[in-house]
């Protein structure tokens, strides 16, 4: 099973947040990109764009954040982080 968390801030506080799960034989990768599809589906935000920062963030800890520089549209959060928290 492999599982996304994803969380949106605002002033240091959590707002909403969302378990995404994958079971299918896909690539860590593509499950990521699937789950970060489906978590900007339900929260209705554009797809955020990956900065450098945020590939080299995500490869050391399995965790990103998401801040207002990486989406096209105005938000009104403080930053999504997304977090691989259950791997197969």
């Amino acid at each position: 099973m492999f599982r996304l968390w994803a969380k949106i801030y605002s002033n240091n506080r959590l707002i909403k947040d969302i378990t995404i799960e994958n079971d299918s034989n896909d690539t860590r990768t593509h499950k990521i990109f699937h789950g970060l599809e489906q978590i900007c589906y339900d929260f209705d935000l554009s797809k955020p764009i990956w900065l450098e920062s945020n590939i080299n963030e995500f490869k050391r800890h399995s965790k990103v954040r998401f801040s207002k520089d990486s989406f096209v549209d105005e938000i009104d959060f403080d930053f999504l982080e997304i977090q691989v928290i259950e791997e197969d």
